[in-house]
């Protein structure tokens, strides 16, 4: 059976916050197994507690992670070493931008395996937006040329989240419909 798992960025970011809710409540109306549950170490998103807690809410090769920021990174990173259907990455970027809270993460302290995180999927989607006050556009454009991930670059959704103050998503259910053998 597919599952989704939403992957929240840090900072202390709730589940029942922007379009999660949407999104799973969407996803569940097409017979997905949806879980949205709230991260160990939510403010730092460390990677030494949140890709084991990934493995625990059970994602597998039947599992497609949607990862928002740092869920983003977590979910690439969770791909170089695990086999899952698909990702959904918004907001994604690849370096610690600078900032000392992405430093800790510990996402950053290795190279990156792009072709073992394409390798590990059968298809990855990312959605970005130049007007994103945190992700400067070429990180996004760097790791979608790296994965060579379906892209879909907007001018005016910020961040995805609170700056914007989105609360729906429909594109990211469109996407998933498009790529599984979901019917309506």
């Amino acid at each position: 059976m597919k599952k989704v798992i939403i992957i929240p960025g840090n900072g202390g970011e709730k589940l029942e916050n922007h379009w999660y809710p949407y999104i799973k409540q969407e996803l569940e109306k097409l017979g997905l197994t949806v879980i949205a549950k709230e991260f160990p170490d939510p403010m730092l998103a460390r990677e030494k507690y949140w890709l084991p807690y990934i493995k625990e809410l059970g994602a597998d090769e039947n599992t497609i992670l949607i990862g928002h920021s740092s869920g983003a990174i977590a979910a690439m990173r969770f791909a170089e070493k695990n086999k899952i259907l698909g990702s959904i990455l918004v907001g994604a970027y690849y370096t610690d931008l600078g900032n000392e809270t992405e430093k800790k993460s510990g996402y950053f302290d290795h190279p990156w395996q792009w072709e073992v995180i394409k390798n590990n999927q059968q298809w990855i989607a990312q959605f970005a937006s130049t007007d994103d006050p945190y992700i400067p556009i070429k990180e996004a454009r760097h790791v979608q040329q790296m994965l060579e991930a379906d892209y879909f670059e907007h001018n005016d959704e910020g961040h995805f989240s609170g700056d914007k103050n989105k609360v729906e998503f429909p594109e990211i259910v469109e996407y998933i419909k498009s790529r599984t053998d979901l019917v309506n």
